[in-house]
């Protein structure tokens, strides 16, 4: 029997990759478009192997529709508390009044159960989010990427270009997760058709320590690149207190505060990755730091 998979937030940058890896998979992939989605979004998705289905309103029983055959709901949806808990949750429960087996929660992000609340506040709703998953009788797999990788070229201030330096804080030998969000998209695209996938799932597309970092820019480049720490992990966490003071950015997904809550996380030991499980599909190709950097090392001088 063919498979049906329901995407949710398919024109968005991950849900997009998402549903262009479940087609070279030869999956069926139906999609979910709100009243106001520009049509422009959508020509992308003009494609035999594409349902667009387009919602009235963002209900359970309208998604319940969508969701019938379905056999995994993916959900690629990007927002604060009005995305990630109060909208995630109405298609969280259409998909178990349509009786469909398997629901990927959108988190594609570091490990957040090994942190607390109040340490990230973005990390914070997906938590809060899984307290309602885990009590459905639905089967949920979560992915665990780290960061996404493409970071590093512009939005992560890991990499300074400009100064030619390595910015990190407290152990320069402590190992960052980046995954590509190709990898990333790829790999649960494999989720969504596999049979039987446990509650969680950590991917890497590379393991690299700041001091690595140093030693593969300077390669790629021909360029002396050092080390910089501005301190420990407990200043980073003053600063983005004194962050939140001066820019709150409470509707803000992004804000600069955010960003410096998720480094001050993947710099933590406790975001370490000891096992991961890049060989549950073996035809994965995995992109590192390197391959990533190395083919955008022409853009560096405009950075």
């Amino acid at each position: 029997m063919e498979k049906v998979i329901l995407v949710a937030g398919a024109t968005g940058n991950l849900g997009e990759r998402i549903v262009n890896a479940l087609i070279k998979k030869n999956a069926k992939v139906r999609i979910l478009v709100r009243p106001e989605t520009n049509s422009e979004k959508l020509k992308k998705f003009n494609k035999s192997d594409i349902e667009i289905y387009k919602l009235e309103s963002w209900s359970e029983t309208e998604i319940a529709k969508a969701c019938a055959g379905v056999s995994c709901v993916v959900s690629a949806l990007s927002g604060l508390r009005n995305v990630i808990i109060d909208a995630q949750k109405i298609l969280l429960d259409a998909a178990i009044a349509a009786k469909v087996p398997r629901f990927i929660p959108s988190d594609y992000s570091l490990d957040f159960t090994k942190f607390l609340n109040g340490e990230n506040r973005n990390l914070d709703l997906r938590r809060e989010f899984h307290e309602y998953l885990d009590k459905t009788p639905i089967s949920a797999t979560t992915v665990f990427n780290g960061a996404f990788a493409e970071l590093l070229l512009d939005e992560m201030p890991l990499i300074l270009f400009k100064q030619k330096r390595i910015l990190y804080w407290g152990n320069a030998d402590h190992r960052l997760a980046f995954t590509t969000i190709d990898n990333t998209a790829e790999f649960t695209a494999n989720v969504a058709i596999d049979h039987a996938t446990p509650r969680y799932l950590r991917i890497a597309g590379d393991l690299i320590t700041a001091r690595q970092i140093k030693d593969v820019v300077s390669q790629i480049t021909a360029t002396k690149y050092s080390l910089f720490r501005p301190g420990g992990l407990g200043l980073l966490g003053i600063l983005i207190k004194i962050a939140r003071t001066i820019s709150p950015g409470k509707n803000e997904l992004y804000p600069a505060w955010q960003g410096m809550q998720y480094m001050r996380n993947m710099m933590d030991k406790r975001a370490e990755l000891n096992l991961i499980d890049n060989d549950r599909y073996p035809e994965i190709k995995w992109t590192t730091v390197h391959d990533l950097l190395t083919k955008h090392n022409k853009s560096f001088d405009r950075l």
